[in-house]
């Protein structure tokens, strides 16, 4: 059963920008906590950005911060990843993923995955 499915990615020049849309399938719209990852060719996956709903906080890696934005959607099973003035180390496949308990933004913890969407950023 497919529980998230992204879209958005692209081939993007440096300075460019992207926004990534996750699609959260009605069985586990009750998550408490979505996140964003990333994986670059040859390193592990690395957390980017999550959204905790219980206490409506949000978590960027620092490599990140000021350039890109999470945001729940309208209806409420989607999800955003806003990313701007992209750079050549921002390439990965970008995936989100939910968890139904309030746990750090560490991909240990999520239960959900989708199967990710390709983000290059190339001149």
């Amino acid at each position: 059963q497919v529980h998230l499915v992204e879209s958005g990615g692209g081939l993007v020049q440096p300075g460019g920008s992207l926004r990534l849309s996750c699609a959260v399938s009605e069985s586990i719209v009750d998550y408490i906590v979505i996140g964003w990852f990333r994986q670059a060719p040859g390193k592990e996956r690395e957390e980017v950005s999550c959204f905790s709903r219980s206490v409506n906080m949000t978590y960027y890696r620092d490599s990140v911060k000021g350039r890109f934005t999470i945001s729940r959607g309208n209806p409420i099973n989607m999800s955003y990843l806003q990313m701007n003035n992209l750079k050549f180390e921002d390439t990965g496949v970008y995936y989100c993923a939910t968890v139904k308990n309030d746990l750090p933004c560490d991909r240990e913890y999520f239960d959900f995955w989708g199967q990710g969407t390709q983000v290059t950023v190339s001149s």
